[in-house]
C-alpha cells in the first residue's frame, strides 16, 4: 500500500494528463498537512478509517453526476492550526468542505466532532443561502483555527448582512409553540420550511459572535 502523500504525488501526475479528473482519497489516517495538500491538489473528498461506505458511495455518486465540475475550494492559508479557504456557493461544495473539515479535525473525539461538523455545515449553508443566494459565482471565506483551548470557525459571506434583532424566520427554542409560530411566519413570508438550523447550532456551539454588519460570524467550541 502507499501513503497519502505518495497517492497525492501520483494524482499530480494524473492531472497533467487529465486536468479535470475527480479523485476520492481513502486512507488509514490523514494528517492535517495531508488534508491541506489534498485540498491544494483539488481532491474531490477524503475519507479515513473506519470508512462509512454509504457516505463514500454518496460522495462518489456526486462526483460522477456533477455536470459542472469546478473545484470551488481555494486554499489561501494552510497550516495545521489555521486554514483559510474561499468556497463557491454550491451545496455539493458545502458537503465536500464538511468532509475535509471532518478529517482536518481528526484529533477531536468522534462523537464531539460529528456534532461540531453538523454546526459547521449549517453555518456554511446559512452563509451560502442568506449571504450569497446560492450563487455559484460568489464565494464564502471560511477559516478554521485551533488554539490550546478552543476550535474557532469564521465565516464571511458577500451579502449585506442582517438585523439580529429580527430573527422571526429562525426557531428560538425547541418548544412546540415556538416551532409552530416560526413555521407560520415563514409560510406567510414565502420562506421555505425550516428555521431549525440555528437552533441546532446554538445547542452545539459554546459561543456565536457576529460582526456589526451581520455578514461575519465566529463559531467557537471550547476544548475540554
Amino acid at each position: 500500500s502507499t501513503s497519502a502523500t505518495e497517492d497525492l504525488a501520483l494524482l499530480a501526475e494524473f492531472r497533467r494528463v487529465r486536468p479535470g479528473i475527480r479523485t476520492i482519497v481513502l486512507a488509514p489516517a490523514l494528517s492535517s498537512a495531508e488534508v491541506i495538500a489534498s485540498l491544494r491538489q483539488h481532491v474531490y473528498a477524503c475519507f479515513t478509517r473506519p470508512l462509512d461506505y454509504e457516505d463514500v458511495a454518496d460522495m462518489a455518486r456526486a462526483a460522477i453526476v456533477d455536470p459542472d465540475w469546478r473545484d470551488g475550494i481555494e486554499v489561501t492559508s494552510g497550516l495545521p492550526y489555521w486554514i483559510t479557504l474561499r468556497v463557491s456557493c454550491r451545496l455539493v461544495t458545502a458537503d465536500r468542505l464538511t468532509r475535509f473539515m471532518t478529517e482536518y479535525n481528526a484529533g477531536i473525539p468522534s462523537s464531539e466532532r460529528d456534532l461540531l461538523m453538523t454546526a459547521f455545515r449549517e453555518m456554511l449553508l446559512n452563509a451560502m443561502e442568506h449571504g450569497a443566494g446560492f450563487d455559484p459565482e460568489k464565494v464564502i471565506e471560511v477559516t478554521a483555527a485551533q488554539t490550546a483551548r478552543a476550535i474557532v470557525f469564521h465565516f464571511r459571506d458577500p451579502g449585506s448582512g442582517f438585523d439580529r434583532t429580527d430573527l422571526s424566520h429562525a426557531v428560538a427554542t425547541p418548544q412546540s409553540a415556538d416551532v409552530f409560530k416560526t413555521t407560520i411566519e415563514r409560510a406567510d413570508s414565502g420562506i421555505r420550511p425550516g428555521g431549525f438550523g440555528m437552533l441546532i447550532v446554538r445547542q452545539i456551539a459554546d459561543e456565536l459572535v457576529y460582526n456589526e454588519r451581520g455578514n461575519e460570524v465566529l463559531l467557537i467550541k471550547h476544548l475540554k
